[in-house]
């Protein structure tokens, strides 16, 4: 089986061609591609699949041509990933698969249809309107955040840290708590600071991400604009550019006047080779 490596701002992902729907791709073979020891080594993998041959999306043939059927690193199934669809995005382009147009490329997820424009380095997503819709708390260790919880087509929890506790103090080697009565098929889970201003945005913040199925990443591209939303609420601002640095690198979430929610960002494929599935 060929395979191809990519990343957006440090989230990786195995990247498998499989146009036709073809490839049944078992949770065990997920996670052992996943594995970075003994396999490629991912946070998950992107299967590239015809919209039209793949169950889960055969709905949406009419609006998009390709879908990206997303699994994380321990073999589950995921909704929605926004670093992935820009990942993603990239391989359809290099692999002549789509072509770059003003208007973008819709690519078919399980929490709808995503509209990427591509802008040189940088990977532009229209993405699914986040809703915030309720106050919860996630706990690390001794320590408790209040919350806000965000569905970005997948769940998210946001929680800012406060009274001068930084972000590198957080140990996240382990999942945080959360409710699971609230979140019952798991949640992602996003710390934010404050950062200093920055000319190009209204907003800058910094964040941590633990995702759910995948452990702590270097960016989660659903969290950023999940951290965007609850910024731009906090702040009273309808609209706006909200610049999120997370360890991997700085993804950009805009609100704009048409009331759509845009996710900007690298996306670069690293290596290809060919692999076994036994």
């Amino acid at each position: 089986m060929n395979f191809t490596k990519g990343h957006g701002a440090g989230n990786d992902f195995v990247i498998v061609e499989d146009v036709d729907g073809a490839l049944d791709l078992t949770p065990s073979q997920v996670v052992a591609l996943c594995h970075r020891r003994f396999g490629i080594g991912a946070d998950g993998v992107l299967r590239v699949v015809r919209t039209a041959k793949e169950p889960a999306g055969a709905e949406l043939a009419g609006e998009a041509e390709w879908f990206m059927d997303y699994r994380n690193s321990d073999g589950s199934v995921a909704e929605m990933c926004g670093n992935g669809v820009r990942v993603f995005t990239r391989y359809l382009v290099s692999h002549g698969l789509a072509t770059p147009s003003p208007t973008g490329i819709p690519v078919a997820t399980r929490a709808g249809v995503m509209l990427a424009i591509v802008e040189g380095d940088q990977i532009r997503v229209r993405m699914t309107s986040p809703r915030v819709y309720a106050a919860s708390t996630a706990t690390t260790g001794p320590l408790t955040f209040p919350g806000v919880a965000v569905d970005c087509g997948n769940p998210h929890l946001v929680c800012g840290l406060h009274d001068g506790l930084s972000l590198a103090s957080l140990d996240l080697h382990v999942p945080p708590g959360f409710d699971r009565a609230l979140f019952p098929a798991g949640v992602n889970v996003e710390f934010v600071v404050g950062a200093a201003p920055l000319p190009e945005a209204d907003l800058h913040v910094e964040m941590r991400v633990f995702e759910r199925g995948s452990g702590e990443t270097l960016a989660c591209g659903t969290g950023a604009l999940a951290v965007g939303a609850v910024a731009l609420r906090d702040a009273g601002l309808a609209m706006g550019v909200v610049a999120i640095d997370l360890p991997g690198g700085r993804l950009t979430v805009t609100h704009d006047a048409d009331g759509s929610w845009w996710l900007a960002g690298p996306a670069v494929l690293v290596a290809a080779g060919e692999t076994t599935l036994a």
